[in-house]
C-alpha cells in the first residue's frame, strides 16, 4: 500500500542551515523508491494557519518509508533540517 510522508515546514529558522540541507538531501534517495509528489508548490490554506511550504513524497509501503527516514543517510542530513527549520513529519498510509 502507498505510503506518503507529509513534510510542512511551520517557521524557518536558519536559512544557512536549511541551504545545506537542501544541498544534501537528494543524495539520501539513492537506492530508496521515493517519488516526489510535490515540493514547494503554490499553496492555498483550506483550513488552519497557512504553513510556510509542503513536501509530499510517496514511497511503495510504510517499510520502505522508514527505511529512508530512518537510514543512516537520512539521519545526519535531517539534522540540518531541524536545525533550519521546525517542521511537522507526518507519515500517511494510502487506501
Amino acid at each position: 500500500m502507498s505510503t506518503y510522508i507529509v513534510f510542512t515546514r511551520e517557521e524557518m529558522l536558519n536559512p544557512e542551515e536549511m541551504a545545506t540541507y537542501s544541498r544534501l538531501v537528494h543524495d539520501t534517495f539513492k537506492g530508496h523508491p521515493i517519488k516526489i509528489l510535490a515540493a514547494y508548490g503554490a499553496q492555498q490554506a483550506l483550513e488552519g494557519s497557512e504553513p510556510e511550504g509542503v513536501v509530499l513524497v510517496e514511497f511503495p509501503d510504510r517499510e520502505a518509508a522508514l527505511a529512508w527516514y530512518d537510514g543512516d543517510a537520512y539521519r545526519k542530513v535531517r539534522e540540518h533540517r531541524f536545525l533550519g527549520a521546525k517542521y511537522r513529519a507526518t507519515l500517511v498510509e494510502g487506501v
